[in-house]
């Protein structure tokens, strides 16, 4: 088991979407008391923590990705009593508490943004990123907003436009500003206060922007998009140089790490969405003074062939130095991994061997709710379409609800969500109910036990946990790598297709190891994996 103070490298972190875990209170949302119900169950799982995404008080404009005030707990989802019921509950269970900090933009509902829009004189006008129009009335520069259109709206009261990378309500804090900074940091220690384990940090790589407000470049002919949307959005038609993952970023990162120092064994994680993102989690993590982890979209992208994964592997070591990786598969703004991964292979098989890939990456893990159980995404019809990301992008991207839908807890009705004669705030799908935890509970070839046993595998190898990594070759079609610590050296070969692939094994084998859900074949040294399956070998 890994040291307290070191839980999160390598560990696996279970992320939860309140909206959709479990609704107690019967209104059909999820709430905190809902989680509470189910920690028992996430703990069988065999998971190190959870991340909560955002629970704070917001107009849920963005779904909580809006934040009013940053230090309390948004009615529809309890009280602030209810998150520390929630958090002594996790805590007694062994599991360790991370919840979403989202600083780089606040609702503009929000206190500070009501002052920073009066005028251009107040206490905080300086607290958001403001700017004269061009002199024909047009926003200062040519930046986008991820969800469509200029990254810029006027306000009647100051005559200047405002920034925001997301929603207009969504205005992007000036973090240029020293007060700025302070304050959100002082933010963050309040929960840090209250016992939290660590932060998951939006946008991480959004907290600066160039102060001259430069135009960005377009992307040349040929050159990749960028990953943090999708290719509809003409957002991925810029390099984003100016706009995000500014030099500046990298001080407060490390104002931020001090102050998690000051609370032995909690821990960051941050998303990076950018033009170069592994080298952005390099930069981020490296040198021990900025993030513990980060997270990029490399694996949350439609790309899944094995010499893909392969060259992100490749990619991130020439980069990585002594940084540290998150990765996932599935989260709450992506399509998930069984549909976007899986669409064409084995329902069953293909998330089974998909997640015991992602078990033996060097790095942290994130597994997102309803992963475990193999659930495909949901088809979320355009009249009960919540998220506004996709009322505007329909119908080329349908929007993140498809991969937010309520949790299947049993086989019937509202599958077990909520009471059956309250309509959940966004539907189920018709074809998650069979997968239900109740029907994989007490099925030895569920991919939910599938995901015990893989999660028990991985604690019973510190290899595989905390182990260096390196890529064997084992033919274009498979994927293998040596996990290796001074005590312990296992080979792990992965087959992610649906046809059977036949390989040498490049190094001499001790033995099988057993204990996960996969079969093989080996005839010397000929290795032969059926379809879906993985080979786990220890290493003299």
């Amino acid at each position: 088991m890994q040291d307290t103070l070191t839980w999160w490298r390598g560990g696996v972190i279970y992320q939860i979407y309140p909206r959709s875990f479990l609704d107690a209170n019967g209104d059909g949302i999820g709430d905190l008391a809902g989680i509470t119900e189910k920690l028992d169950y996430v703990a069988s799982l065999g998971v190190d923590g959870i991340w909560l995404s955002p629970f704070f008080t917001s107009p849920m404009l963005d779904f909580g990705y809006d934040v009013s005030d940053y230090r309390d707990v948004d009615p529809m989802f309890g009280t602030l009593d209810d998150f520390k019921a929630l958090l002594a509950r996790a805590h007694a269970l062994g599991l360790k508490v991370m919840i979403d900090q989202v600083i780089s933009h606040s609702s503009d509902r929000h206190p500070w943004f009501q002052e920073s829009r009066a005028d251009r004189t107040n206490a905080r006008a300086d607290w958001y990123v403001w700017a004269d129009p061009r002199p024909d009335g047009t926003p200062p520069n040519n930046w986008l907003s991820i969800f469509g259109g200029p990254a810029w709206t006027f306000d009647s009261r100051r005559r200047q436009y405002y920034l925001h990378n997301f929603l207009t309500s969504q205005p992007d804090l000036n973090f240029h500003n020293p007060e700025v900074r302070a304050a959100q940091l002082d933010n963050m220690r309040f929960w840090l206060e209250l016992g939290v384990d660590g932060f998951r940090l939006d946008t991480v790589n959004f907290y600066f922007h160039d102060a001259e407000l430069t135009d960005n470049p377009p992307v040349p002919a040929g050159s990749p998009k960028t990953l943090g949307a999708p290719d509809a959005n003409p957002y991925t038609w810029q390099r984003h140089v100016h706009d995000i993952s500014r030099p500046e970023n990298l001080d407060f990162l490390k104002d931020l790490r001090a102050l998690m120092d000051e609370f032995p064994g909690t821990t960051t994680v941050g998303e990076i969405g950018d033009d170069e993102p592994l080298e952005r989690m390099a930069e981020y993590t490296a040198g021990g003074d900025k993030l513990h982890m980060a997270y990029t979209f490399d694996l949350l992208n439609a790309p899944h062939s094995a010499a893909y994964i392969r060259e992100v592997i490749e990619r991130f070591q020439r980069l990585a130095g002594d940084a540290w990786p998150c990765w996932a598969l599935s989260n709450h703004d992506v399509v998930r991994s069984a549909t976007r991964w899986g669409a064409d292979e084995d329902p069953l098989a293909y998330p089974k061997v998909a997640l015991a890939m992602l078990f033996s990456l060097r790095g942290s893990v994130c597994l997102y709710q309803g992963e475990e159980l193999g659930l495909p995404e949901a088809d979320v019809p355009f009249e009960r379409l919540q998220d506004p990301y996709g009322k505007v992008l329909w119908p080329e991207f349908k929007g993140r609800d498809g991969c937010r839908t309520p949790m299947p807890w049993e086989d019937t009705g509202n599958g077990g969500f909520n009471a059956e004669d309250v309509e959940p705030w966004l539907p189920l799908e018709a074809r998650q109910l069979p997968l239900a935890v109740s029907r994989q509970q007490d099925d030895p070839d569920s991919v939910l036990n599938a995901t015990r046993r893989l999660l028990a595998f991985r604690n019973a190898h510190p290899a595989l946990f905390d182990g260096d990594l390196t890529l064997v070759d084992v033919g274009e079609e498979l994927l293998g790598f040596v996990r290796e610590t001074a005590d312990e050296r296992i080979l792990c070969v992965f087959n992610l297709t649906g046809e059977a692939r036949e390989t040498r094994l490049p190094l001499t084998v001790d033995r099988t190891l057993d204990g996960h859900c996969f079969t093989h074949e080996r005839d010397g040294d000929t290795l032969r994996l059926p379809a879906y399956q993985a080979a786990f070998y220890r290493l003299g």
